[in-house]
């Protein structure tokens, strides 16, 4: 059974940066697509980016394209969301999952406990 552990999230202001991490242990993490969700009071959990088990092709969400990147490292069983220019819509918490596929919002498994990101303005 994989076990994925996020952290990285915070509080900032509109327009900083921030980068996620999420570790993989337990189990085969280069044989999964893997994604960024997220999901913010009230509202339902969204896909925001994915990439594929070699990393050469990636997904990223309307809502977050030219501002979000998502990379992984197989040997080191990591998964990393680069958010830069970040809006108060960005507001919410982010889990790392293995994937159907790179736009589908099925996971396989269980996410990790997430990590808060709060954007003020």
């Amino acid at each position: 059974q994989v076990q994925l552990v996020e952290s990285g999230g915070g509080s900032v202001q509109t327009g900083d940066s921030l980068k996620l991490s999420c570790a993989a242990s337990g189990g085969t993490f280069s044989g999964y697509v893997m994604g960024w969700l997220r999901q913010a009071p009230g509202k339902d959990r969204e896909v925001v980016a994915s990439i594929s088990l070699r990393d050469d092709i990636t997904y990223t969400a309307d809502s977050v394209k030219g501002r979000f990147t998502i990379s992984r490292d197989n040997s080191k069983s990591m998964v990393y969301l680069q958010m830069n220019n970040l809006q108060p819509e960005d507001t919410a918490v982010y889990y790392c999952a293995r994937k159907r596929g790179l736009s589908s919002a099925t996971i396989i498994g269980s996410t990790g406990q997430g990590t808060q990101v709060t954007v003020s303005s």
